[in-house]
């Protein structure tokens, strides 16, 4: 049997090209979903006799996949761009009171918040590279994550990110905020670890919001109601 021989671009064809053309197009699960995922797909295979347990479980496993989906992200190179952390609606723009636990003082900072609908995908993004001075885990209600006082009484983790940018340091906080569904907020980054703008770094199961609290005097650049993709939206640069 002869082996088939990459073509000159790198591609592949046959099965191989379908396989990477299955990789490219379809996005994995992060490591948090598999057991979402595996559970009830073993419950449609057990049951693969019993279609009444199968066809349920079959699309529980697909909804969990979906929903826990990890597509690619390629941020902007620009210097002091600040990305989206998650894919969602921009449901306020605005100054407020950083959370206590962030340590940024109680002078109102510029805010953008991205709410989750539970059809977005759930993986929070680094918005932009620096170190890790600070991460909190604040327990609380489970009000609507789509509400403004979602930031004060829910469930939250907080972290903070001190950002060279040119010859100065900026304190950028990301806070990921529970919902009403959500009871399990992943956030894996500790203090003192180096983050690279859009690497993923946590996780919300089951609607949410991310608030990010930007240097005083920070514009914006973005607007409420408009679309935000995880790790490649601009929500503003950092000068």
């Amino acid at each position: 049997m002869v082996a088939r021989r990459p073509r000159p671009d790198g591609s592949r064809s046959g099965a191989g090209h379908l396989v990477d053309l299955a990789r490219e197009t379809i996005p994995p699960v992060h490591k948090a979903g598999l057991p979402f995922v595996a559970a009830p797909a073993a419950v449609a295979i057990l049951g693969r006799h019993h279609p009444w347990i199968a066809r349920p479980a079959a699309l529980t496993a697909g909804a969990c996949a979906a929903f826990f989906r990890h597509p690619k992200r390629v941020p902007p190179t620009a210097a002091g761009a600040v990305v989206a952390p998650a894919d969602g609606t921009i449901s306020l723009v605005d100054e407020a009171v950083p959370p206590v636990e962030a340590e940024l003082g109680d002078a109102p900072l510029p805010r953008v918040s991205t709410f989750l609908s539970i059809f977005d995908v759930h993986v929070q993004r680094v918005p932009i590279a620096g170190r890790v001075t600070a991460v909190t885990h604040t327990a609380g209600s489970f009000v609507s994550a789509d509400l403004p006082e979602a930031s004060s009484v829910n469930e939250r983790t907080t972290m903070v990110l001190n950002c060279p940018v040119g010859a100065d340091t900026h304190d950028v906080a990301v806070v990921q905020i529970a919902g009403l569904l959500a009871r399990r907020i992943v956030c894996e980054p500790t203090v003192g670890d180096d983050l690279t703008t859009g690497d993923t770094y946590g996780l919300i199961r089951f609607g949410s919001r991310v608030d990010v609290y930007l240097p005083a005097g920070t514009v914006p650049q973005v607007r409420v109601g408009q679309r935000a993709v995880g790790a490649e939206t601009v929500f503003a640069t950092l000068t």
